[in-house]
């Protein structure tokens, strides 16, 4: 967060359903970021806003993070490697999300 790029900060705590940082990166210029969010859990409309504006690569890596291996196949062999690497990471931390909401067993820490 001290390191100049803020946004980047509040997008981990955006991911991990965290309002007020989802709040922060709308009202600061990075809508972008919010929808790539919103795409990765399952909100199409998000991933065709991304697409709209031509954020193509944040909308393969929020259709890689709600769990499109074509979108993940299509950034590595257009060259975007890092961002297919960043994107699964954004699948697995959905993917946890979601498995932690459905076990019976475990209490919410928010």
């Amino acid at each position: 967060m001290e390191n100049g790029f803020k946004e980047l900060g509040m997008f981990v705590y955006a991911l991990r359903n965290k309002d007020d940082a989802k709040d922060w990166l709308m009202k600061n210029g990075h809508e972008h970021l919010a929808a790539t969010i919103s795409g990765a859990e399952g909100n199409k409309g998000a991933v065709e806003w991304l697409e709209k504006y031509k954020f193509d690569i944040l909308a393969k890596a929020a259709m890689v993070g709600d769990g499109d291996e074509k979108a993940f196949q299509w950034l590595v062999k257009n060259g975007h490697r890092e961002m297919a690497m960043v994107a699964k990471n954004i699948q697995s931390v959905k993917d946890q999300i979601e498995q932690d909401n459905n076990d019976v067993h475990k209490i919410s820490s928010d």
